[in-house]
């Protein structure tokens, strides 16, 4: 390496990429006085939410869970001296899932329609887009990152008099690209209007596409 010279150059990649998988994020919550209970009722409302699912053309297996939780849960209370205190309240439990499919507005009605009529449970949900084919995504991102990269070094050397000749190292963080996008993060509202005798709603909501970037950064030997 002694004697050698090089350049190093950091590129940056940016795609856009069209929405064509819906995700629904569904969290369960209770608070008991037993743990066990907590557990329990957990399990209940899990087994009930993908029966309602299940009636929606889900698999079970197709409920996935992405976080569970059990904490112990305190108020602040004022006692006879107004002074604060804390007092034990119950276990808490926190069940975060998802299921996904091909973007299809009708579909997306009626298992909305489902989930805000739920009898025996109350879940909260949550409505954003992502795209199936990830990998391909991430692939053509790095693409232009590099190729980002090569046409700034072609811009320095030039400058510089210099030449490229063989790259020595590619870096780039490796970290996780979310391709997701909420268009409704505030609840559904003005896009839906239930028709009851359907059993769903009527959903018009066509979501942008998914921006996303990434940088790497390439070292050449230059002559």
């Amino acid at each position: 390496m002694e004697g050698k010279r090089f350049i190093k150059v950091t590129g940056k990649g940016n795609l856009r990429v069209r929405p064509d998988l819906t995700r629904i994020t569904i969290t369960l919550e209770g608070c008991y006085e037993i743990y066990e209970e907590a557990l329990q009722r957990s399990t209940e409302d899990t087994e009930n939410l993908k029966d309602l699912l299940e009636k929606q053309g889900f698999a079970r297996d197709e409920v996935k869970t992405l976080s569970f939780n059990v904490n112990t849960r305190y108020e602040s209370y004022q006692d006879t001296d107004n002074c604060w205190k804390q007092r034990f309240v119950g276990y808490e439990f926190r069940h975060v899932l998802k299921v996904e499919f091909d973007s299809d507005n009708a579909r997306l009605g009626k298992i909305l329609y489902a989930l805000a009529g739920a009898e025996k449970i109350k879940p909260e949900f949550r409505l954003s887009y992502t795209v199936k084919d990830k990998e391909a995504s991430k692939n053509e991102l790095l693409g232009k990152a590099v190729a980002d990269a090569k046409a700034k070094a072609a811009v320095l050397t030039a400058a510089a008099g210099v030449k490229l000749v063989e790259i020595q190292s590619i870096d780039y963080s490796w970290g996780e690209i979310e391709f997701e996008c909420s268009p409704m993060s505030d609840g559904f509202g003005a896009p839906m209007m239930a028709r009851k005798e359907s059993g769903a709603y009527d959903i018009d909501i066509e979501p942008d596409d998914i921006e996303v970037s990434d940088t790497v950064t390439v070292v050449w030997e230059i002559a």
